[in-house]
This record gives C-alpha cells, structure tokens and sequence, in this order.
C-alpha cells in the first residue's frame, strides 16, 4: 500500500540484503542504477520491445482539466488499447519504458499523469525519491486532490480518446493495468466504462479493500464491472492485511468476476523496474499473467 508501515518493511528487507536505509533514500533513478547494488538484484529484466514501436507526449482533456500522457503502440496495424496507471511517485522514464516493453508485446499503452490537477510530469523522478522530505512535501497535496469520482471521470475520458487513435482496434475490448495506489483504479477504470473494458491487472495495488471507501471499495466495485482480473499481492502487504485476498475472492465470486488472486513472494513494489525492492524473477512471472489476461480478455 506504499504506507509508512510498508515502507519499513522494505527498508527491513533491503537491510537484511545488506542494502542499507541512507542507500535506499538516495538511491537514483533508472535500471543501470538498481544493478549496481550488491544485494539487491542482479539486473532489470530486458525490457526491449518485442515489436517496433514508437511514442508521442499527448494530452487528454478530462472534466476536470487537460492529463499530460505517454501514449506508446505498435508502429503499424491496430491494436487493442491499455490504460497504466503507474505508481505512487507518477508518471516517469520508468513507466514510459514499462509502456513501451508492453506495446512490444501488440497494445497501445496510454501511460497517464494521474496527478495533473496539480502537476505535469515528472514529478519526482524516481520511485526512491516519493521517501525524501521533499518527495512527501511534493506529493502529499497531490495525492490528497485524487478522488473515487475524479478517477473515474478520468477513466471515461482516457477510453475515449484512446478510441479515437488510429493505433487502437475499437473492435477489442481495453485492458487497465495498476501499481501501488493505482492498483484500485484498474477496477475503477472497468466500472467506469463497463462496456469497453475487459481486463484490469493489480500489482502490488493499494486500497483495493478499503473499509473507508464503504460501497466505493474496489472490491464492491467489481460486480459493476464486465472485466476480468489480475491481482498480485506482495508478501509485506498481505501480512499487513491478510483478510484482503479473503475478501477479494469473496466479491469477486459473488459477482461473477473472473480473477487470479495470489501472494507473491515479493516485497511492495517489486514490480517496478526502478524500485529498489524489483524482483526480476517475480516480476516476470507476474508480467506474463499480465500478458495471459489480456490475451484471453481483450
């Protein structure tokens, strides 16, 4: 959930990894910097689009203003389009490579500023740099303008721009994919646009059981959705709030919903390529569920 508590523990495991708490809060941005690191991972897995592709910076006009975005597809043909949403510390090199690997693989990945009522990306430029004082003061006021009903009309208007882009078969349904605190917004995304959303992927995802939320949880959503899912739990946070897989299973049985729950063993964030916890063995795994969702789904 990118809280305090979780953060801790990852500041406890990189410590175990001989990584120590002054390293993890300055640590740069990027893969070639993670690689470094004794203990932490060996490298980035090779995120080199199978297919050519090529990017363009966009913005989307949204009700509640204009969202900077990296919109990234195949250089020919039409293909079925992605919404990401990248984790807490925004929108950055990080997730445009992230977006990019995942084109390669035949999508057209809209990556968004999900903080651009109050700033254009990037704002930090690194998942590390969310921890630093700086970091808090930057993103604290930003995150607080984020609502259930702003995500939601913000879906609305990312699905249809995406269905005026060349690049994107209409004919297919759109997938979503969530990191951290987006990870809620993937079901979000699909309960906001039933219709055209058929996948929503869950990494490491924050506040998909949310008893604050009351029938605006996540996880209640799921019944208003046409979606099947991807929910990948890290192991830190599902020893912080065990009974949420519980209830993630239980809601999505009652509606009907198709989803792959499971615990991975990997810390909060380990999905993330420049994430001082990435896994690149878990993360992989986790990738090519991704991959097997929207196949069947989109």
């Amino acid at each position: 959930m990118c809280d305090d508590l979780t953060e801790a523990d990852n500041i406890d495991y990189l410590a175990r990894l001989s990584v120590d708490r002054r390293r993890f809060a300055v640590m740069g941005a990027g893969a070639a910097t993670l690689a470094t690191i004794p203990g932490c991972i060996a490298k980035v897995a090779d995120q080199t689009p199978a297919l050519p592709v090529a990017g363009r910076a966009v913005s989307i006009t949204t009700p509640d203003g204009v969202t900077d975005a990296w919109f990234v597809a195949p250089t020919t043909g039409r293909h079925p389009a992605v919404i990401l949403w990248p984790d807490i510390a925004g929108l950055r090199d990080a997730y445009k490579t992230m977006a990019a690997r995942l084109a390669g693989a035949g999508y057209a990945v809209l990556a968004v500023n999900h903080y651009y009522r109050g700033a254009r990306a990037p704002i930090l430029d690194s998942l590390v740099a969310w921890r630093t004082p700086e970091g808090q003061a930057r993103l604290k006021p930003l995150i607080a303008a984020i609502t259930p009903a702003g995500i939601a009309r913000d879906a609305a208007a990312y699905v249809g721009w995406l269905d005026h882009q060349g690049e994107v078969d209409t004919a297919r349904r759109i997938g979503s994919s969530g990191y951290c605190m987006t990870g809620g917004y993937t079901v979000r995304t699909a309960a906001a646009v039933p219709g055209r959303v058929g996948a929503g992927a869950s990494f490491h995802g924050a506040g998909l059981v949310d008893e604050k939320a009351g029938h605006d949880s996540p996880h209640l959503l799921l019944a208003k959705t046409q979606a099947a899912y991807l929910f990948a739990i890290a192991q830190n946070d599902d020893a912080n709030a065990p009974t949420d897989k519980i209830a993630l299973k239980d809601a999505a049985s009652a509606s009907g919903r198709p989803a792959e729950i499971e615990v991975y063993p990997a810390q909060h964030g380990w999905c993330t390529i420049d994430a001082p916890v990435y896994d690149e063995v878990q993360a992989e795994r986790a990738w090519t569920r991704m991959l097997a969702l929207f196949k069947v789904n989109l």
